[in-house]
Order: structure tokens, then sequence, then C-alpha cells
């Protein structure tokens, strides 16, 4: 079985900074590069991976977010994805392995990394994702019933929140625990509303962690 995971990328003007913040509140360090500049962090659904902007090819800015994903197998995504109607499947090597890229709905090109043994240039760390938490993408600007269509076929349907579908795609990093709100909010501040807790992470975009 091809398991795809998803992976918001956040790239940040302080990558240690997003790093400690997320560890703060229970994700783990699983790779990070070894001249600095890229980590990824698991949790015990989802991934989040944390990218310096100003080493950034594509011109990722401080605070953005996109969406991205990991997968086991790249190759077995192709035809399903040309099938589902998204037929600019491409798949090409980057210095770091593997890449398929695809238009996805609304014209957002999303990038799916495969998962490569070759650590050559990163560091591995011996990562125990806490099960209790997961990476839950807040998307706005999301034409829904498409959006859920491509994710399906990926096998990531129900990974992420869907927020107005009015104005400009956007990408939040969500996540949702079931570790005990106050003990969250204790460690890591922040402002409660409703069952949600609301904070600021150090790129200054808001987190919501849901209960």
């Amino acid at each position: 079985m091809n398991d795809v995971v998803i992976r918001p990328l956040r790239f940040t003007a302080g990558v240690e900074a997003m790093r400690a913040f997320l560890e703060t509140l229970g994700l783990r360090s699983r790779i990070e590069s070894e001249r600095g500049g890229w980590v990824d962090m698991v949790t015990g659904n989802g991934m989040v991976a944390l990218h310096d902007a100003a080493s950034s090819s594509t011109g990722g800015q401080p605070g953005q977010t996109t969406l991205s994903f990991e997968a086991d197998s790249i190759d077995e995504l192709r035809e399903p994805l040309e099938q589902a109607g998204f037929a600019d499947v491409t798949v090409f090597d980057e210095a770091y392995g593997r890449v398929l890229s695809v238009t996805g709905p609304d014209g957002v090109v999303i990038w799916i990394d495969e998962r490569s043994e070759d650590l050559y240039g990163y560091k591995l760390h011996d990562a125990k994702a806490d099960e209790r938490w997961s990476v839950t993408p807040y998307l706005t600007g999301a034409t829904e019933p498409l959006w859920r269509q491509f994710l399906e076929v990926l096998g990531a349907a129900h990974t992420v929140r869907f927020g107005p579908a009015e104005g400009e795609f956007g990408v939040r990093l969500d996540l949702t625990t079931t570790e005990p709100m106050d003990d969250v909010q204790h460690r890591a501040g922040g402002t409660r509303i409703d069952a949600d807790l609301h904070i600021t992470d150090p790129d200054g975009q808001l987190v919501v962690i849901h209960g």
C-alpha cells in the first residue's frame, strides 16, 4: 500500500525558532539538513516541513505555508491522478530525491516527495511521533468538492479543514490533538476560543489547535 502523508511546508525566517515552537506543542524532528535551512517534523498523523525562506529557490516568503505531501512511491500516483483528470503529472529528480508535481484544484501546484533512504547531506533523528497529535491544514479559497476528490485520489481525504471558499487560496498551519488543552496552553500559551487554542507562531502567523 502506498502511504501518502500530508506535509504542509512552511517558509520561515527562523527555522530554529519555528522548530522549537512546534516541539513545544508536541511535534518531533525527523530529518534536518546538515547545512541547516530544512527540517521535517512528525506527528501521529501528518508532518510539517520547515524551509529557510532566504534559501528558497521558488520565492517562498517568511510565514508562507504551502501544501505538499510525502509518499512511499510517486510512480504509483501517476496513473490514478491522470485518470482523475489531473493531466500534467510530472516526475523529476531533485538533489534531495524524486518529486512528483501536479496542478491540483484551483490551479494550485502540488509537490509530492518520494521517501528516500539516501540521507546524503541530511541527519536522521530517532523521532518517536506523539500519536495524540495530527496535522490538519486549514484551506481557504478552496473549491471543497474538487479538493476532496483530489485528496481522495491521494488517500488523504480526511486530513484538511476547509474555511471560506472566497478569495485567494491559502493554507494555515492547523493542528489537532487529543492531549488535554489545558496542558498544551500551559506549555505554549495562546488564547482559548471555545474548544480551540489560538497561538501566534514565531513567523507572526496564527496557528489554531483543535481539541
